[in-house]
């Protein structure tokens, strides 16, 4: 091989265009953003109640057991944030690609290019969510601001996006043209 020539490393990398885009499409993105904050509610609520539970009777077999009961607390939080990567892992890994409260108000993820999220995309986009709002928490809601598909910080690192899902942006490109 000459000098200067591309080396070849035994793979391609064919790179996809976005598949939503939202000038010409904008029905995809329309409302997403102020839904995803109240679909992040109702799917924190999901997850906490579990661990409120567990909480509570781990604070009752401590009085039973004269306090010894008590040791469980050390492993509620590792148990909660198994929890929190499961349902994520396990509701983006569903055929809807949403949690439960972003099906609530018709929402769903896909990545960059269109595809349908998979479950361990799913658990990495929790992770890399609590990891960059607990670093950066008002920068992740202002970077949805300022890009027209209304992704998320977190969005961008993983590949993402958040849309609307099909049957409400058909409602929407119906009812804004004639």
């Amino acid at each position: 091989m000459a000098e200067g020539e591309p080396r070849s490393f035994g793979f391609t990398v064919e790179v996809q265009p976005h598949a939503y885009d939202p000038v010409t499409n904008p029905e995809w993105f329309e409302g997403v953003l102020a839904r995803r904050i109240v679909a992040f509610l109702v799917d924190l609520l999901i997850i906490s109640a579990p661990v409120l539970v567990a909480a509570f009777f781990i604070g009752l077999l401590g009085l039973v057991t004269f306090g010894l009961g008590w040791l469980l607390y050390f492993l509620l939080m590792p148990a909660g944030v198994l929890w929190a990567i499961a349902y994520y892992a396990l509701t983006f890994g569903s055929p809807a690609s949403a949690t439960l409260g972003m099906r609530l108000l018709d929402l769903e993820m896909r990545t960059w290019y269109g595809a349908p999220a998979y479950a361990v995309l799913g658990a990495v986009h929790a992770v890399v969510f609590w990891i960059t709002i607990s670093a950066l928490t008002p920068l992740i809601l202002l970077v949805g601001l300022v890009n027209m598909r209304h992704r998320l910080l977190h969005d961008m690192l993983v590949g993402t996006v958040v849309i609307n899902t099909p049957t409400r942006a058909a409602a929407l490109a119906s009812y804004h043209r004639p």
